[in-house]
């Protein structure tokens, strides 16, 4: 939901001019913020990943396996996204304000390397890739202090780092180019590991009201939102997304623990749980498809402003569903269901054999 959330966000923004402000019809200013989806992916990777340690003592099983199984999880739909990018913008559209990719973009991206080195952008939401990526390194460490100094110790340790950083930036060259790095998405990675220890607790901490809880945390800072604007709230993404962080890990806690139950049901519905099985297939490759709809089949034709995002949103949508469920098909699932190259040839020729006895005629 959350990596559909962001495409209508791109959606939005060709359609309505003018980001950060909010140019379009009231009713539609909530598309602005798809940034905060980005939010929810690292507090819900950090809760992801730290479900097993948090049902074994926050062990984590050895750091090579967990290196080897995280490269093969993501980077094969990465890379060949990566490739459907670049033909896009070399052969119909590039990305809004990028200048075509080069073949430096070709190493940078390849290699994760997007948010410490610039180069022209064949894809609008490969930025959170290289940061997700940079996660993983830290995680093995979080988990040791998390094991031997507790939770509170790990979550204090990263804030205070990473608010160190959001107060010397201005003032301080040197420490503004780790911004780059969004490091406040470092807490809201901890945040997630944290939150997964409700399912490694006792049937006492996981009765408790997580679902309120989160609610309670979201007030304040959906207030603050209202009444700042989106320019300012924009500008100060930084210190947002760490105020966001406790509430999206309280819900995924929740979540976790079957609560509230009308969410749980709805998150359990067929079709988003299969949205859900190929949604990061869907983050990586929708952002060329709605781009080039919108350039070349929308806005040489239909009024700017809420026409153009109708017209968008009926076009592009579909389009990137499917697109990204063949994809996944191809490039994600079966690294999901097999773990090693091994089981993944012997997977495929089993189903060549399979297909070859099909075709051949009955005696």
């Amino acid at each position: 939901m959350a990596a559909l959330f962001v495409m209508l966000h791109h959606c939005w923004l060709l359609s309505f001019p003018g980001y950060p402000a909010a140019t379009g019809p009231g009713w539609l200013h909530w598309l602005l913020y798809g940034h905060f989806a980005v939010v929810v992916f690292i507090v819900l990777s950090g809760f992801s990943l730290a479900v097993s340690p948090a049902r074994s003592r926050w062990r984590l099983g050895g750091v090579r396996r967990f290196a080897r199984r995280r490269a093969w999880r993501i980077l094969p739909p990465y890379w060949a996204a990566l490739a459907f990018s670049l033909v896009v913008a070399w052969t119909l559209v590039g990305q809004p304000g990028e200048a075509p990719p080069t073949v430096k973009s070709v190493a940078v991206y390849g290699l994760l390397l997007q948010d410490l080195f610039g180069a022209p952008s064949p894809n609008g939401a490969f930025w959170s890739i290289a940061v997700e990526a940079q996660l993983y390194l830290a995680f093995p460490l979080l988990l040791l202090i998390l094991r031997r100094a507790g939770a509170p110790v790990m979550l204090g340790a990263v804030t205070v780092v990473v608010a160190a950083i959001g107060l010397l930036a201005p003032g301080v060259p040197l420490v503004h180019l780790l911004i780059r790095l969004t490091p406040q998405f470092a807490v809201l990675f901890a945040l997630g590991v944290v939150a997964a220890g409700v399912l490694g607790a006792g049937e006492r901490v996981r009765r408790l009201p997580w679902h309120w809880a989160a609610a309670l945390a979201a007030v304040p800072v959906f207030a603050v939102i209202a009444v700042q604007g989106s320019v300012w709230t924009v500008g100060n993404y930084f210190w947002i997304d760490i105020a966001l962080g406790p509430s999206v890990a309280l819900l995924l806690a929740a979540v976790a623990t079957g609560r509230p139950a009308p969410l749980v049901r709805l998150l359990d519905l067929r079709p988003i749980r299969s949205l859900g099985s190929f949604s990061y297939t869907l983050y990586l490759v929708h952002a060329p498809i709605v781009v080039a709809i919108h350039q070349l089949v929308v806005a040489p034709r239909v009024t700017a402003g809420l026409p153009a995002f109708l017209a968008v949103l009926a076009l592009a949508v579909p389009v990137a569903l499917l697109t990204a469920r063949l994809f996944a098909a191809v490039f994600e699932l079966p690294f999901q269901r097999y773990r090693s190259w091994p089981e993944l040839r012997g997977a495929a020729r089993a189903r060549l054999s399979r297909r070859r006895a099909a075709a051949r005629p009955a005696p």
